[in-house]
């Protein structure tokens, strides 16, 4: 929306997480993150994206677990991370810390990169969707965008790229 609108640049550190910053690259070639809906936000402690509006693009990649990148720097404010269900099992969702949140780092949580701009702008993502009034992941999984039109504040990406 209007509140939320402007660039964010994302500097990525293959150095951090080679394999989670492999993955996020793949996926902003393969216009993954286009018209992607902030499914999950928490004030004062991150926002979460990275299922696609269409679910059968958001299927084609989920499937393809990544193995886990060892934690080499702390999940500072503005960093972002590959969200998961539990060992080796991330896939196409990440997360940008709104604040410090260091007790994400032993629980295995390994930035991949950093907001180098915009940082403004992350902050300013609507969370007001939250307890029962929030969206369903696994209905966001199998309808994408036509379910997130039930929740028409969300915060979405409306293209991402890779520059050199």
């Amino acid at each position: 929306d209007e509140k939320t609108s402007g660039d964010v640049v994302l500097e990525v550190h293959p150095e951090w997480a080679p394999i989670g910053a492999e993955r996020f690259i793949a996926l902003v070639k393969d216009n993954f993150f286009t018209d992607c809906r902030f499914h999950r936000v928490i004030s004062g402690f991150m926002c979460q994206f990275g299922i696609a509006g269409d679910p059968k693009h958001y299927a084609s990649w989920a499937k393809q677990k990544l193995k886990d990148d060892p934690v080499k720097v702390s999940n500072l404010r503005g960093h972002m991370s590959f969200a998961t269900s539990g060992p080796n099992a991330r896939s196409t969702q990440l997360f940008i810390n709104f604040v410090d949140n260091k007790g994400l780092d032993p629980q295995g949580f390994a930035p991949l990169a950093k907001v180098k701009e915009g940082m403004d702008v992350i902050d300013k993502i609507y969370a007001g969707y939250t307890g029962e009034n929030k969206p369903n992941q696994m209905n966001v999984k199998q309808f994408g965008n036509a379910y997130l039109k039930n929740f028409p504040k969300l915060s979405y990406i409306v293209s991402a790229k890779v520059v050199e």
